[in-house]
């Protein structure tokens, strides 16, 4: 089963990153205040950026380098990629 980092913009315009099985699910989670204690009081969050891991460890290893990433070398990840 892949595995899946992805990044979420909040109302308040941050960024947030995670990993999961299935984004949608997930996406619908933090909108419903099931989701991470970041995002609920965020709420809506949007998918900007997701990429598909062939398992968990790698999904969390590129979650870990990711969030060491400032704030504008992850909008420049997310505007290469669209």
């Amino acid at each position: 089963m892949p595995w899946f980092l992805y990044i979420v913009e909040c109302s308040d315009e941050s960024l947030y990153t995670g990993i999961t099985t299935d984004i949608v699910r997930r996406i619908s989670e933090h909108n419903s205040k099931k989701g991470a204690f970041y995002t609920k009081n965020k709420m809506p969050v949007k998918l900007v950026y997701h990429e598909t891991m062939a398992n968990r460890s790698m999904a969390c290893k590129r979650e870990a380098a990711i969030k060491r990433l400032t704030r504008i070398e992850k909008l420049n990840l997310i505007k290469t990629s669209a």
